[in-house]
């Protein structure tokens, strides 16, 4: 049975793919907060992985790095640690857990890291030049990490548009405001956790050998399409 290691587990995406995978997988999760589950494949640590030491962890196959934000304000607003903060949270907490494990994913047969960006890097959307930055390094982070740890570990990412999860409670708070996300992307939808955790597993299993280096837009159309 592989280990798959996910920083944030106990909300939206994290936690979808923790519900997905439990039964034919050992899920080791890190989170701020706890899930409250109970089951035998399912081991968790609540620890900040910016601020805490990182527990020690026996194997592993795959990490996946969860944490992001969404701190959205015009530019004259923005603070130098808006910008820091949005780079620590999306950037340096998987730098850190990366350079961490590295040893221990070397050793699993099939290893690989998935991560996160967003579909801001590509569509110039006013004020997300913090979020957008720090998301655009991720997507370099994952193309430059693919080709150093070729052909030993794959490293991807996908890069989703607006999701149904906590993080983006102020911008679907009320039905008005979801009827407009939905109908800003050409397939009239936004995303669920659920459709983006079932992606993330279909990346860092098996089935998807051949991928690395790859930025996945989850988009319903937004990014490539005008209709």
């Amino acid at each position: 049975m592989k280990s798959v290691l996910i920083i944030g587990g106990s909300k939206g995406i994290g936690k979808s793919l923790v519900s997905l995978l439990l039964d034919t997988t050992k899920i080791i999760s890190m989170s701020r907060f706890s899930s409250e589950i109970k089951h035998p494949n399912f081991k968790e640590f609540l620890c900040d992985v910016l601020n805490d030491e990182l527990p020690e962890i026996q194997n592993i196959d795959a990490i996946v790095y969860c944490p992001g934000s969404i701190n959205l304000k015009p530019i004259s607003r923005l603070k130098k640690d808006d910008f820091l903060n949005d780079f620590s949270i999306n950037v340096l907490g998987a730098v850190k857990v990366i350079q961490e494990y590295l040893p221990i994913l070397k050793q699993s047969n099939t290893p690989n890291i998935l991560m996160f960006s967003s579909v801001a890097t590509k569509m110039g959307m006013p004020f997300h030049a913090s979020v957008a930055s720090s998301k655009g390094a991720v997507e370099g982070l994952v193309k430059s990490l693919a080709a150093e740890f070729a052909p030993l570990i794959r490293v991807n990412a996908i890069a989703p548009t607006l999701t149904n999860t906590s993080l983006a409670t102020k911008l679907l708070r009320n039905d008005r405001l979801k009827e407009m996300s939905a109908e800003r992307h050409p397939l009239k939808k936004y995303l669920q956790p659920e459709e983006v955790a079932e992606l993330a597993s279909f990346i860092i299993s098996d089935k998807a050998q051949s991928l690395s280096g790859q930025i996945f837009e989850m988009d319903y159309g937004i990014v490539n399409l005008k209709v």
